[in-house]
């Protein structure tokens, strides 16, 4: 890809600058399924900061703010620490451009380098673009939970996707 993409390391100082990133996607999708606006405390609970393992990042093209994304963790026991739940969050004027391809592949070696070996994407089933991209990208189908959300008075199935990465 011709232009630069870079993932930033998130701190905390840096949750002010994701917030309405997070709030668009609360208001207009069913990406997720939180259903009202987020604080920065909020978030602060919502994602992994300061772990060596389970990171969170800002998402840099052309050295432009474009979104964020993190390796979260699948489940709270030791046992899963080998597996992440991996997220991306675009700014809307950054859709179709190739930059979920591309962080998602930073990602996978991001995982790689602190022994996470196992990726899970867990998504809206009507989230068509992240299905697709998530497809793409080599991930397979290993789950349909139907009928475990409602949002915008409509019932949502949660489909997830897993990608052993190469060891």
């Amino acid at each position: 890809m011709s232009n630069e993409i870079r993932l930033k390391t998130l701190e905390e100082k840096d949750l002010s600058l994701i917030k309405d990133i997070y709030n668009y996607y609360i208001a207009n999708s069913t990406a997720t399924f939180h259903t009202g606006s987020v604080s920065e405390d909020d978030l602060n609970g919502i994602l992994p900061i300061g772990d060596k393992r389970f990171q969170s990042f800002l998402i840099e093209y052309n050295s432009e703010l474009a979104g964020y994304c993190y390796l979260g963790r699948y489940k709270p026991r030791a046992a899963y620490d080998r597996t992440a739940e991996v997220t991306i969050y675009l700014k809307p004027e950054y859709f179709g451009k190739g930059i979920g391809r591309e962080v998602l592949q930073l990602l996978e070696q991001k995982a790689l380098e602190v022994g996470i070996v196992v990726l899970m994407g867990i998504i809206t089933a009507e989230n068509e673009a992240s299905v697709k991209l998530f497809e793409r990208m080599g991930y397979e189908k290993c789950g349909h939970f139907k009928q475990v959300g409602e949002k915008f008075g409509r019932i949502l199935d949660v489909v997830a996707y897993q990608k052993l990465l190469d060891q």
